[in-house]
């Protein structure tokens, strides 16, 4: 029997009868860890564990927080920003049940809106050009309001460029 055998009996022995001497309901979990080597990480844990309870435990009393940085929350943050662009340009949807699709359908909705307003300021850029062109033929405006209405065009244009065709 190798040494790694040996420890994981020892200590599911030594783990079983701790579990004998815990309040009703309560469960055990050991995790051992070698900074830098996952391979020799081992987890035991009771039966019928909820390890997402572990993480809560941790969170409440053993200093795991939100505002900490870890790979795994790290990694949660990256597939919630990829959900959301991939929502926002319409595209790889995830399946419908996934977790994800929450964040998929919020950037989604933030790309539709946004190509409404960008349809919307395109439309009213060339009404605006065209009253603009109108003024200019016919002549005797009062040429503050051409000014003011050259300057909102500039502007309309200015955020138009910046938006795909």
């Amino acid at each position: 029997m190798s040494a790694t055998q040996r420890f994981h009996e020892t200590a599911n022995d030594c783990l079983e009868r701790l579990a004998a001497d815990l309040w009703p309901d309560a469960k055990l979990a050991l995790v051992i860890y070698t900074p830098d080597k996952p391979e020799l990480d081992i987890v035991l844990k009771d039966s019928g564990l909820k390890v997402d309870e572990v993480i809560n435990t941790l969170r409440r009393r053993g200093g795991l927080s939100l505002d900490g940085d870890n790979v795994y929350k790290r990694s949660v943050c990256d597939v919630i920003i990829g959900a959301l662009a991939m929502g926002k340009q319409n595209n790889n949807p995830p399946p419908a049940d996934h977790w994800c699709l929450e964040f998929w359908d919020v950037g989604r909705a933030e790309g539709a809106l946004q190509e409404e307003l960008v349809q919307a300021l395109r439309l009213a850029r060339k009404e605006l050009d065209a009253c603009q062109r109108v003024i200019h033929y016919a002549g005797g405006f009062d040429p503050a309001y051409v000014n003011d209405a050259q300057a909102a065009l500039k502007v309309a244009d200015a955020v138009l460029e910046k938006t795909p065709a």
